[in-house]
């Protein structure tokens, strides 16, 4: 049907897209994941936070309310906001989660990133 001579060069042409296919989709890959590590580590620093922020208000309740005893000794509602504002923030807060679908014990990390993370494979 075609001449030998076609062929030969049409299977030439095919190999040299397939490499520039390949060659563009490496550049791709590594550009993408240069522009994605910023919101990488902020993702990581989420995760951080998420972890840590409990231990913080737990620390910051007794310094605030050491703090507050020093600043303002005279002023009872302030006092009392300082003391137990932490405390009704944080129960509040607790009543408002208890309506929302539980995670999953991997915090949805398995199935999906809330950021994809590329590799340059």
């Amino acid at each position: 049907m075609y001449p030998q001579r076609e062929l030969i060069r049409l299977a030439a042409h095919k190999a040299t897209l397939r490499r520039d296919i390949a060659l563009r989709r490496a550049q791709c890959a590594a550009a993408t994941a240069q522009v994605v590590q910023p919101l990488v580590w902020l993702d990581r620093l989420l995760d951080l936070w998420r972890r840590i922020a409990p231990l913080a208000l737990a620390a910051s309740v007794p310094l605030i309310v050491v703090g507050g005893r020093r600043a303002s000794p005279r002023l009872k509602i302030l006092g009392w906001l300082v003391r137990w504002g932490p405390l009704v923030f944080g129960v509040l807060r607790g009543l408002g989660r208890r309506n929302l679908p539980a995670r999953p014990p991997d915090g949805g990390k398995e199935k999906g990133r809330s950021i994809p993370v590329c590799s340059p494979d």
